[in-house]
Order: C-alpha cells, then structure tokens, then sequence
C-alpha cells in the first residue's frame, strides 16, 4: 500500500479524535526524528499506524493475542496494552508492513521495552507529548524531549507508572524493565567516570 492508501486504512479505523491524534502524533514524531537522527519517513510510517486497532473488540483482539501467539501476560493487564503488539501484526499481516523497525515501533509504543531503537524512543515520546495532550507534568515532558531524549522516555515512563499506582491498577512488567533499563541508561550516560573506570 501506497502512503495515501494507509492514511484512508487507518482513519477508517479510528475516531475523528483518535484520527487528529494520529496526525499529531505524525508531525511530532517527525520534529523528533530531525532533532535526534531518526529516520523521519519510518517515524511517520509507525506513527501513522501505533493505533490501527486501538478501537477494535476486546474479543477480537484477544483471539488475535492468540492468534499470533503474542505474549500471554498481556490477557492479564490492561486492555489499553493490547492495541499495541496486536497492531503491530495486524498491520504487517493486512497492510504489508513488513520493516521491523517500524513494526517495533508500533509494537512497544504503550509499553515501552530495554533497549528500546531510536525510533521506538521517538514513536514512544511522540505518542505522549502530542500537542493535544493535556495532563499534569505533560508541559515539562515536552521541555525534556527537546533537551535529552532517553531521559523524556524515563519520565514518561515514570508517569505511566505513577498513574497505575494512584489507580491501583497493576503495571505490565515489561514497563517496569524498560524504566529499569533507562535508568541505568541515563545514569551511564550523564555521571561522570571514576578515574579506575576511564582507564
């Protein structure tokens, strides 16, 4: 499928809200990838397409976690999860998807991973600091991406975290090891060497 060809596929799919979203979140995934050295047509191209099934039937979406053998951890957390990993084959199986970067992307938006790509970093951050979005912190989340990105995908994190925690909702455990990973990450990356440690 052409471009134009999955705009109409998506926007099919979605609310008109959900639909503005999706372009936001486009324009803001390319801004990011210029900034930070992403590749901006597969910022685009994942952006487009992270919330393909997002509207979907529970049902349907939970014979296709079964389907496509996707992590059966996911039935026992929140539905909001499974658009994601879901999306992600739906999107290579129906509209001929097949770069794995870009797929990643999709696949680890709400969730985040260790070892997250540079476009999944982008798509991930793209997702929560749109323009439309509108909760407490969000304005301070969109600083840190012009300033550092690992550490806006920590932050983000940190709120997705904080947020279940407050509802007392359970968090899914591969977001509890991507902020484990980005912490170290961010830790390595900005605390000085030891004099052992450069030599």
């Amino acid at each position: 499928m052409n471009r134009e060809a999955l705009k109409k596929a998506v926007e099919k799919e979605l609310t008109r809200s959900r639909w503005e979203h999706t372009l936001r979140v486009m324009e803001t995934a390319a801004a990011l990838s210029k900034q930070w050295g992403a590749d901006p047509e597969k910022a685009e191209l994942a952006a487009l397409l992270h919330d393909f099934c997002k509207f979907w039937p529970d049902d349907r979406m939970r014979s296709l976690i079964v389907k496509y053998r996707l992590p059966e951890d996911l039935l026992e957390h929140n539905k909001e999860l499974w658009h994601a990993p879901v999306g992600a084959e739906v999107v290579r199986e129906e509209l001929g998807v097949t770069n794995e970067e870009v797929l990643n992307a999709i696949r680890y938006h709400t969730s985040g991973r260790p070892h997250m790509s540079l476009l999944e970093k982008v798509i991930f951050v793209a997702d929560a600091i749109e323009p439309g979005r509108r909760y407490p912190g969000v304005e301070e989340l969109r600083s840190l991406a012009r300033q550092d990105l690992d550490r806006a995908v920590l932050q983000s994190l940190d709120n997705t975290i904080c947020f279940l925690i407050e509802r007392g909702q359970k968090v899914y455990p591969l977001t509890l090891f991507a902020r484990n990973y980005m912490v170290e990450a961010v830790k390595e990356r900005t605390q000085p060497k030891t004099k052992e440690e450069s030599l």
